[in-house]
C-alpha cells in the first residue's frame, strides 16, 4: 500500500491534472480503471445510494469498509475513499474508522467538514494524520470545505472564510483542499493560488474543462456523484421502457456494450 500511496501523492503533483471518476461498487471500479484512470474515488452518495441509504454520515461503517475492501481487491491503481465527515466526531471513533479505512485499502481519504466548527475539524484531521501514521500508510488527507456548497458564507466574506479554514487544515495536516461548489475562472484562479495545497474541485455544470482548470492551478477534478447519475439514470429508462412495452429484445440491446465483468473478476 506504501507504494499505491505514494503514486497518489505523485499524481496531485502534475504536471497534469489529476482527473478523477467516482465510484460505488466494484463493478464501477473495474470499469473506471479499465478505461484509463490513473487513481479512483469513491463518492459517498453514491456508495450510500447503492445500499439503501441517504448521504450524510449515515451510512453504517462496516457497510463503509466493505464496499471499500471490494473496490480495492479489484484495482492495481490508488482507491480514496469519501469518508463524509468521519461518521463520528468523536475523534477515538474518527481514528477507529481511519484504521479500518486504510486496512480496507485506501491510500487517501476525502474528509469533509460541513456545518461543524473548523477547530472541531482541525482536531479530526490532526487525529487522522496520527492514526494513518501509527497504521504506516502516508494516507492523502484531502480536507474538503464546505463554505461555498452549504452557503455558510457570501461572497468576499466566503473566500476569506475559504482561505482561513484552508490554512487551518493544512497546518492540522491535511495533504490537499477540496472546495467544492464554485465553477467561475477567475475565484478557481484565485483560490489556486492562494492555498498552499493542492486545489480540489467539483465537476459539474458549468464547470470548465480539465485542460483549462490545470491553467488556473487546479491540480484535481472530481466526477462526485456524475457517473453514478448516467448508470442509473440509463437503467431507469431501459427498464421503464421494457415494463411499459415488454420488449427483452430490446432492453438486451440497450445493455449491448456493456463490459465482460465475469472475465474481468475472474
Amino acid at each position: 500500500m506504501g507504494q499505491q500511496a505514494d503514486t497518489f501523492r505523485r499524481l496531485h503533483e502534475g504536471p497534469q491534472i489529476l482527473v478523477l471518476p467516482n465510484a460505488w461498487d466494484a463493478a464501477s471500479a473495474a470499469m473506471m480503471e479499465d478505461a484509463g484512470a490513473k487513481a479512483v474515488a469513491t463518492s459517498s452518495a453514491a456508495v450510500a445510494w447503492a445500499h439503501g441509504y441517504a448521504d450524510g454520515d449515515i451510512l453504517p461503517i462496516p457497510t463503509l469498509l466493505a464496499a471499500i475492501g471490494e473496490m480495492a481487491r479489484v484495482l492495481k491503481i490508488p482507491l480514496t475513499a469519501d469518508i463524509e465527515g468521519g461518521y463520528s466526531d468523536d475523534l477515538a471513533m474518527v481514528g477507529e474508522t481511519i484504521r479500518g479505512v486504510i486496512g480496507a485499502g485506501a491510500v487517501g481519504i476525502n474528509f469533509e467538514d460541513g456545518a461543524r466548527s473548523p477547530d472541531l475539524h482541525a482536531r479530526k484531521i490532526e487525529t487522522v494524520r496520527q492514526a494513518a501514521a501509527e497504521s504506516g500508510v502516508p494516507l492523502f488527507v484531502n480536507a474538503r470545505i464546505d463554505v461555498y456548497l452549504k452557503g455558510l458564507a457570501k461572497d468576499e466574506a466566503a473566500l476569506d472564510e475559504t482561505l482561513r479554514r484552508a490554512e487551518l487544515y493544512r497546518a492540522a495536516g491535511a495533504d490537499g483542499i477540496f472546495v467544492p461548489g464554485p465553477t467561475d475562472e477567475t475565484l478557481l484562479a484565485t483560490l489556486a493560488s492562494k492555498i498552499a495545497l493542492p486545489l480540489n474541485v467539483m465537476g459539474r455544470g458549468g464547470m470548465a474543462p480539465a485542460a483549462k482548470l490545470q491553467t488556473l492551478g487546479v491540480r484535481r477534478l472530481s466526477s462526485a456523484t456524475a457517473p453514478f447519475r448516467v448508470a442509473y439514470a440509463a437503467l431507469g429508462r431501459a427498464v421503464e421502457t421494457y415494463l411499459a412495452d415488454g420488449d427483452a429484445s430490446a432492453l438486451a440491446d440497450a445493455g449491448k456494450g456493456a463490459p465482460e465483468l465475469n472475465a474481468r473478476f475472474g
